[in-house]
C-alpha cells in the first residue's frame, strides 16, 4: 500500500491548487491577459494532476511526451508575454498583522522545525502495516511541514480557505512565470546529464588543465559551477553537470579527494553565482518588481560584492578542506 504521505499526494494537492488559482485568473478583469495567463497556470496544474496517469494509453508510453509538450507549451507562453497580472490588491496582510505582532512569524518557523522533525522520528514508522512517510523521507516531511504550518496560519490568522487560495493567486500574479523557474531549471540540468554534457567538460578541463594540478582542476570546478548557475540561474541545474564531467571523475577518483565537503562547497559555488545573474529571476527580478525599485538590476548589484567575496571564501576553503583527510 502506498504510504499515507506520498509525494504523488502532495504533487496532486499542488496541481489542485494551481488548478483553482486558473480558475481564479480567468475571472480577473483586472488582468489584461487573464485567458493566456489562466491558460499558462492549467497547463502547469494538469502536469502535476495527470502525469501519472498518462503511463500507458493503447500500449504506448505516452507520459513523457505528454509533460514534454506541456513544457514546450508553458514556454512559449511566458516567452510570447502570455503571463500578466491583475491589479494585487489586498488588504489581508494588513489585518492581520497589526494586532498580533510577531506571532505571525510562527507559521514560517514551523516548517523548518516540524520539517526535520519528521525527517528524524517519523522515518520508517508505520501504523497498521501502513508507511507514515513515502521513502522520500525529506520530500515527504516537507509536506508534512507545510500542512502544519497552514493550519498555523489559520489559527493565527483567524482567516478561511477561501482567503488562503486568494492570497496564493495574488502571490503567483506577483511572481508570474518565475514561479515555476527553479523546477525548469531542475529538469534542464537533467537533460544536459543525460545529454552526457558532463563528458565535453572533462575533455575541455584536461585540455585546460593536467590531472595532476589539482590547485588549477579546483580552481575550474569552482569557478565552472559559478559560470553555469549564472548561464542556467539555479545552482541544482548546474550541480549534476559540472559533478559529473569535473568533480567526480578527476578531484575524487583521479586525486582523491572528500567527497563531502568538496561537493558541499561546489553547491556554494554555485550560490554565489546565483547572487548575480538575472536568469535567478525569482531571486534577483521578482524581488525588485515586488519592492518597485527603479533600477531592475539593483538587487544585483547590491549583492555583488558578498558574491565575489563569498566566491573567494568558498574556493579557498573547498581546496583545503577536500584534501585535509590525507
Amino acid at each position: 500500500m502506498s504510504p499515507l504521505i506520498s509525494i504523488d499526494r502532495i504533487i496532486h494537492a499542488i496541481g489542485f491548487l494551481l488548478a483553482l488559482i486558473a480558475l481564479i485568473t480567468i475571472r480577473d478583469r483586472s488582468n489584461p491577459k487573464r485567458i493566456t495567463t489562466a491558460l499558462f497556470w492549467a497547463l502547469m496544474a494538469g502536469c502535476l494532476i495527470f502525469d501519472r496517469t498518462m503511463v500507458d494509453l493503447w500500449g504506448v508510453r505516452i507520459a513523457h511526451r505528454i509533460v514534454g509538450i506541456v513544457v514546450v507549451l508553458l514556454a512559449l507562453v511566458a516567452g510570447l508575454g502570455g503571463v500578466g497580472r491583475g491589479r494585487l490588491i489586498s488588504g489581508e496582510a494588513e489585518r492581520c498583522a497589526e494586532p498580533r505582532g510577531n506571532i505571525l512569524f510562527l507559521p514560517m518557523l514551523a516548517i523548518p522545525i516540524v520539517a526535520v522533525a519528521c525527517s528524524l522520528g517519523l522515518k520508517g514508522v508505520s501504523i497498521g502495516g501502513i508507511m507514515l512517510l513515502d521513502k522520500q523521507t525529506s520530500l515527504a516531511a516537507l509536506g508534512v511541514a507545510v500542512m502544519v504550518s497552514l493550519a498555523l496560519a489559520f489559527w493565527v490568522t483567524r482567516s478561511t480557505v477561501l482567503e488562503a487560495i486568494r492570497e496564493s493567486h495574488r502571490l503567483l500574479d506577483a511572481l508570474g512565470w518565475a514561479a515555476i523557474l527553479p523546477m525548469m531549471l531542475a529538469m534542464l540540468g537533467g537533460i544536459f546529464v543525460a545529454a552526457k554534457t558532463g563528458d565535453s567538460i572533462k575533455l575541455l578541463i584536461l585540455m585546460l588543465a593536467p590531472e595532476h594540478q589539482r590547485f588549477v582542476v579546483v580552481a575550474l570546478y569552482c569557478a565552472g559551477m559559478a559560470a553555469f548557475t549564472m548561464i542556467m540561474g539555479n545552482a541544482f541545474a548546474a550541480f549534476p553537470v559540472m559533478t559529473a564531467g569535473l568533480a567526480l571523475p578527476i578531484l575524487v577518483k583521479g586525486m582523491g579527494a572528500n567527497p563531502a565537503p568538496l561537493l558541499a562547497m561546489g553547491m556554494y559555488a554555485g550560490y554565489c553565482g546565483t547572487l548575480v545573474t538575472p536568469m535567478a529571476a525569482n531571486f534577483n527580478l521578482v524581488p525588485a518588481a515586488l519592492l518597485e525599485l527603479r533600477d531592475r538590476y539593483g538587487v544585483i548589484r547590491v549583492q555583488v560584492p558578498t558574491a565575489t567575496a563569498m566566491f573567494f571564501a568558498n574556493f579557498l576553503l573547498m581546496y583545503l578542506l577536500a584534501f585535509s583527510w590525507h
